[in-house]
C-alpha cells in the first residue's frame, strides 16, 4: 500500500459513494432552491435565510470535494480474501477484558467508516493501532481516560463484506 492511499473496505467505499450521490442529486439541488427562495426575499445583506443557505452550500461543496478526494486515494480491500491469525486492516477481532472477563468484538476499518456502535473501529484508533501486528493469544494494553486496560486477543477472523 502506497503512503498516500487510504485503506477502505468495499462496504465503506460504497457508503461514501452513496453519500456523495445524495449530496449531488438531493442536497445540492435543494440548496440551490433555498438560495433562490431566500434571494427573492429582497435585501441580501440582512437576509438570514440567504446567509444560512450559502453557508450550507459551502458545507455541501466542501464535503463533496472531500469525498471525491478520499475516493481518488482509496485502496479498497476485501477482508474476505485475507486470512491468518495476525491482526491487520479488515480483521474482525474478539477481545477479552483481562480484568472483567467481558468479550467485545471489533472490525478494523478505514478512518472514514469507523462506527463504534456497530463494532467498527478506525485503523487510526488507539485500540486498533495497539492490535495491528498482534496475533491470536497476544495481550494488548491501552491507556484510556479511566486508566490502563488490558485485553487478550481471543480470535482473529476475516469476514466477507
Amino acid at each position: 500500500m502506497a503512503g498516500n492511499q487510504i485503506p477502505m473496505t468495499k462496504a465503506g467505499a460504497e457508503a461514501i459513494k452513496r453519500e456523495l450521490k445524495r449530496l449531488k442529486t438531493v442536497e445540492r439541488p435543494k440548496n440551490v432552491q433555498e438560495i433562490s427562495t431566500a434571494r427573492d426575499h429582497g435585501d441580501l445583506r440582512e437576509n438570514a435565510e440567504y446567509h444560512a443557505a450559502k453557508e450550507k452550500q459551502g458545507f455541501i461543496e466542501g464535503r463533496s470535494r472531500e469525498i471525491e478526494a478520499v475516493l481518488a486515494q482509496a485502496e479498497v480491500i476485501d477482508p474476505g480474501k485475507l486470512s491468518g491469525t495476525r491482526v491487520v486492516f479488515g480483521a474482525t477481532v474478539k477481545l477479552t477484558d483481562t480484568d472483567s472477563g467481558d468479550d467485545i468484538t471489533y472490525t478494523i476499518v478505514g478512518d472514514y467508516e469507523g462506527d463504534i456502535k456497530h463494532g467498527r473501529i478506525a485503523i487510526s484508533a488507539p485500540l486498533a493501532r495497539a492490535m495491528i501486528g498482534k496475533e491470536q493469544g497476544d495481550t494488548v494494553t491501552i491507556r484510556t481516560a479511566k486508566g490502563t486496560r488490558e485485553y487478550q486477543i481471543t480470535t482473529v477472523k476475516f469476514l466477507p463484506q
